[in-house]
């Protein structure tokens, strides 16, 4: 089989349509790659990220952390849920009074439901995610005075 300019064309715009950077096709003894260039793509955005995030964000977390207490962790990647099921009642709210190793949320990792428990006793002064959101190995739950 003998690849045509029409099929050659018709694989380039797959390529350009669905964000592909290389196709590969082989048929008996023939093959073609068809490769998209990328390089002032990857470029750019690594560059702005990389300087202002980074200045801007750190000097902000600290003053707040000190402000606000002993930030509760999450232990792995997941969802948070801020109670048993949907209908109960959360297992902490901010200004309630806990004590270390109280269950504080639910974080869902592969369909398994994984009780949070409190790391440090004190009272809860803010819930940093909402309910039903996927959180991060370390983002900050909720912060305990």
């Amino acid at each position: 089989m003998k690849f045509d300019i029409e099929y050659v064309e018709k694989l380039a715009k797959v390529l350009a349509d669905n964000s592909l950077t290389e196709i590969s096709l082989e048929d008996g003894e023939q093959a073609i790659t068809l490769r998209k260039e990328v390089t002032g793509v990857i470029a750019a955005p690594a560059v702005a990220p990389v300087a202002a995030p980074q200045q801007a964000s750190a000097p902000a977390e600290k003053p707040v952390e000190v402000k606000k207490g002993k930030p509760l962790t999450s232990p792995m990647v997941g969802t948070f849920y801020k109670a048993p099921s949907p209908d109960a009642k959360p297992f902490v709210e901010v200004g309630q009074t806990i004590k270390e190793g109280d269950v504080v949320c639910i974080v869902e990792a592969m369909k398994l439901m994984n009780e949070i428990e409190a790391e440090v006793s004190g009272k809860i002064v803010e819930i940093c995610v909402t309910d039903g959101q996927p959180v991060e190995f370390g983002q900050v739950l909720m912060y305990v005075e």
